[in-house]
């Protein structure tokens, strides 16, 4: 039972021109999920799924088929997409450490606001910053973070699906008790005072769902009560046998033990996440409605994505994490309301990235785009969709076992993985994938003579990318130390013995950090 009202909310296209009015910036809605796979919408081909609002935006803007994040795990993404800089730039992560005061300075929120923007957040902020280094603060909303908005509506580390127990949300639990609806609500009260002032207005929401403990909106319970869900086509653990024991030897494989296992674990997981997902569509559709009351839809530009990917059982992982396909890549929507639309959806496969979203938004702002960023602006690719912003990407590991973690790069055809660790069995290799032909990554091309010359210039990619880590990243949180691991030139000896002392030093977990004002 789902607002069927909603996906009308957009309305008809109004604007034939393709020149945006020179008068006027547009609003900004960007709304953040967690956890969502690239394939879980119906306007990305899965017809099981309900999905009527965002398949709507899909159909009246830009659907990007290569999105990644540039980190598929969710503190360091959500760092990564408020700062448009790469997760070495930031150093924040899980076990490693708060994003610093100077790279905050130039996250979107804070530029947008400088610049006249009203701008409004809720959901689950997922990371910390502070002035602290090599002090894992585990995501603590501090001062710093609330201040940055006119209207904050956020929640420290997972925040909860309870509405209750989000403290600044407990206002929205009575008429909507589960989070994502409620978030919904608090979008629309910001929009309104936003109308009011006068002033243009951006609206970050970061959901909590679909990520795990998948407890959905119970006001949805008849959505998928008969639906049976269908298995990936590589589903199960024997397809990925032909795997490095690296990419095994982490969480997602247990992940896959508890979740996914047997037919009826995976029916009754399916359903919970999926119904989350449509908790959130609904939610966007309230919002959208809105916009339409307001009389300020044909001048808000809506971006939806994920912070990563998710596994669902592909290749006997659960979670994310890794740098292949489900867990990395993530959907992404963009719509311009400026631009005339087909009622139809604009497809684009450039290569692009979560660090993509912040360049786009102060694009939009007309905000000067930081020299400092690692992400390009979209508006390009939305206006004209044989437009790229680059050649390649960087895909980075950086959490958890020690064993798991890797560096690779992907283009329009290729994904080359470099695995450095070499205990307990293990040998460094290699990992190169024919992306375009092979989207699964069932056959490694690594040691097919006929791909030496791709295998080549992928290296040289990756070569590229290590030599930037060296140069840009922070010198603390555990960071400088994966310019030596991840250099293929540099012997397992020397590494081991950097290993040893890294997690001698490694960053101290705490609650501490948040100041109590006076």
């Amino acid at each position: 039972m789902w607002c069927s009202a909603c996906i009308h909310a957009l309305g008809a296209d109004k604007h034939n021109a393709n020149v945006f009015r020179a008068d006027e910036r547009p609003n900004i809605l960007f709304f953040f999920t967690d956890d969502q796979a690239f394939n879980t919408l119906g306007i990305y081909g899965n017809e099981q799924v309900k999905t009527p609002n965002l398949d709507r935006l899909g159909e009246r803007g830009v659907v990007f088929d290569r999105h990644y994040n540039t980190t598929a795990i969710c503190m360091a993404s959500r760092a990564c997409v408020m700062s448009g800089l790469y997760e070495y730039k930031t150093g924040c992560n899980f076990t490693h450490g708060p994003m610093g005061l100077e790279q905050w300075a130039t996250a979107y929120p804070v530029l947008l606001k400088q610049a006249g923007y009203k701008t409004g957040f809720a959901g689950k902020i997922g990371f910390s910053v502070s002035e602290l280094k090599n002090v894992d603060l585990r995501g603590e909303d501090g001062e710093i973070i609330c201040d940055s908005f006119d209207f904050y509506k956020g929640g420290k580390v997972q925040t909860s699906y309870f509405t209750a127990r989000n403290a600044r949300m407990v206002e929205y639990a009575e008429a909507y008790p589960h989070s994502s609806r409620s978030y919904g609500a608090a979008t629309i009260d910001f929009m309104r005072e936003s109308v009011k002032s006068g002033q243009p207005f951006c609206m970050t929401v970061f959901f909590k769902a679909p990520h795990m403990p998948f407890i959905p909106d119970p006001f949805f319970d008849d959505v998928y009560k008969d639906t049976v869900w269908k298995r990936p086509d590589n589903f199960g653990p024997e397809y990925g046998e032909h795997l490095p024991e690296q990419a095994r030897s982490g969480r997602q494989a247990r992940y896959y033990e508890g979740y996914y296992k047997t037919d009826s674990i995976y029916q009754d997981t399916q359903r919970k996440y999926h119904q989350l997902i449509h908790g959130v569509d609904y939610s966007i559709g309230m919002i959208l409605q809105e916009l339409e009351k307001l009389g300020i839809a044909d001048n808000t530009l809506i971006i939806f994505t994920s912070d990563n990917g998710y596994s669902q059982g592909a290749r006997g992982f659960g979670g994310k994490v890794l740098p292949y396909e489900e867990p990395s890549r993530a959907p992404l929507i963009i719509y311009d309301p400026r631009l005339p639309g087909t009622g139809t959806p604009r497809r684009t496969d450039a290569v692009t990235g979560g660090i993509d979203v912040t360049a786009t938004i102060l694009d939009a702002a007309r905000v000067e785009i930081p020299a400092v960023y690692d992400g390009k602006s979209l508006l390009p690719v939305v206006r004209d969709q044989t437009v790229e912003v680059r050649e390649s990407l960087p895909l980075f590991q950086v959490w958890g076992a020690e064993s798991t973690r890797c560096l690779s790069v992907v283009t329009k055809e290729y994904k080359y993985i470099h695995w450095y660790y070499a205990d307990k069995g293990m040998t460094p290799g290699d990992e190169l994938y024919h992306i375009a032909g092979d989207p699964m990554e069932m056959t490694n091309l690594a040691g097919n003579p006929e791909y030496a010359p791709v295998l080549k210039k992928m290296q040289k990619l990756y070569e590229e990318q290590v030599e930037h880590w060296k140069a840009e990243s922070v010198d603390y949180n555990g960071y400088g130390e994966y310019g030596i691991l991840f250099d293929q030139n540099i012997p397992w000896k020397t590494k081991a013995e950097l290993i040893k002392e890294k997690e001698a030093n490694a960053p101290i977990r705490t609650n501490v950090g948040k100041k109590k004002k006076s």
